[in-house]
């Protein structure tokens, strides 16, 4: 069957090839004037299954008092005249309590794992490379409190199976030997030597390539409009045998047996213009990326500064220092106080690793569901389907979220139970 992909970042670019692996016609559209424009150009990083955690969960509301007074907090909050804000945050914090952070983050750890699995077999059955590194994620902490409370999470972690390790100061460096310039300001970590790095940006770039290779068409630099359904009713409305026949391309309409929405932030936007609520909201992140002067300075693999909630990632011969969560709607604003909490926590751990004077920084929207996992699948439309939500997350579940989209819209069972994934788990 005819496929139309919207939206060209990591997770609508693995959609178009799982897609096409599948033996469908596969058209991707996207108003930039390429690939991994937007939220995919500059994260953190990380495929960190191993840390695939909602953001909700137990005293999430006190750490995040705590946070807005830090002058270098992980969280700002910028409010505005915004019912959706709102509407989003007051979800969020019903979603903070042990029993739905437990059945969140069990949602969200399988997904995690199996899309790295699909990363893997993707990357030995094209031969892609994008500064790819599989030498695992530290999570660092300054304090013994820190330290402490990694219970809840090592618990989940073996209940499914993730490996990790149980660091002092001293296995920190083993597995970072930079942080041996700094060791005074450990703790201790906890490491995930299942998570790997890369560049995501260049992934989905390079991953577009093979893609037009193998017959996949894509469209940038367009404005696509509304979703033209096979027969008009009032709004909410719709009933077996109503489906979306078309896409306003332009001036144009362009038709397709079925249609992705994998926009990202701007999905809720479309959707609602079919009277389909979508709870996700845009909370924005910042990077920079700064050359590499020192190597035996730099992060090996990715450094997550627990205090700061900052990730250091080494990129071939670059740093991203990756963070902050600022609820903002959707304001592309830079501010430069943001720069200085990434720039804070680098020259703290890898004060020899970069050249902070020749830095680039950036800003991209995460698109956040209030509970965590992403929306993936169909919605009361049976050919128009959701991948978006993923939050922090895109970079580590693109490929399993794609797989996975592709099965069910192929009508294959899908390798990993995913029902709880739907739009429908908010009915």
């Amino acid at each position: 069957m005819k496929v139309i992909v919207l939206g060209a970042g990591v997770i609508g670019v693995t959609t178009a090839y799982y897609l096409n692996e599948a033996g469908h016609e596969v058209v991707v559209y996207d108003r930039q004037a390429g690939p991994a424009m937007e939220t995919s150009f500059g994260n953190a990083g990380e495929i960190s299954p191993g840390y695939s955690s909602p953001w909700a969960g137990p005293g999430m509301p006190i750490k995040a008092i705590k946070w807005l007074l830090m002058r270098h907090g992980p969280l700002v909050l910028r409010p505005k005249l915004d019912r959706a804000m709102w509407s989003w945050m007051f979800k969020m914090l019903r979603n903070c309590t042990a029993e739905r952070y437990a059945v969140n983050k069990s949602r969200m750890v399988p997904l995690a794992e199996y899309s790295r699995d699909c990363l893997r077999d993707l990357r030995a059955a094209t031969g892609i490379s994008y500064d790819e590194r599989s030498q695992g994620l530290l999570q660092l902490f300054r304090s013994k409190e820190q330290l402490d409370g990694t219970g809840k999470d090592i618990e989940i972690l073996k209940q499914f199976g993730v490996p990790f390790e149980l660091l002092d100061a001293a296995g920190c460096i083993g597995a970072e030997p930079a942080l041996s310039r700094v060791e005074d300001k450990i703790a201790g970590g906890l490491r995930l030597p299942g998570d790997e790095t890369g560049d995501c940006r260049l992934f989905t770039e390079r991953l577009m390539r093979i893609c037009k290779e193998r017959g996949v068409t894509f469209n940038f630099g367009v404005e696509t409009g509304r979703l033209v359904p096979n027969r008009y009713r009032p709004p909410g409305s719709v009933k077996v045998g109503d489906k979306i026949i078309s896409v306003t391309v332009g001036t144009k309409s362009v038709a397709a047996d079925a249609f992705v929405m994998a926009l990202g932030s701007y999905s809720t936007r479309w959707m609602s213009k079919r009277n389909i609520h979508v709870p996700v909201y845009p909370v924005k992140g910042y990077s920079i990326t700064l050359p590499v002067t020192d190597p035996s300075g730099s992060p090996v693999s990715t450094v997550m500064d627990e205090t700061y909630k900052v990730a250091i990632t080494r990129l071939g011969d670059r740093i991203r220092v990756g963070g902050t969560a600022e609820i903002s709607g959707f304001d592309l604003t830079l501010h430069e106080s943001r720069r200085a909490t990434l720039e804070k926590s680098v020259s703290d751990l890898f004060p020899d690793g970069g050249d902070l004077s020749r830095s680039s920084f950036w800003c991209g929207l995460r698109p956040m569901t209030p509970d965590g996992p992403p929306i993936i699948g169909a919605t009361r439309y049976p050919n128009l389907f959701l991948n978006t939500g993923h939050g922090t997350l895109g970079w580590t579940m693109a490929c399993g979220s794609g797989r996975i989209l592709a099965d069910i819209m192929s009508g294959r069972k899908p390798d990993i139970d995913v029902s709880e994934l739907a739009l429908s788990r908010y009915d």
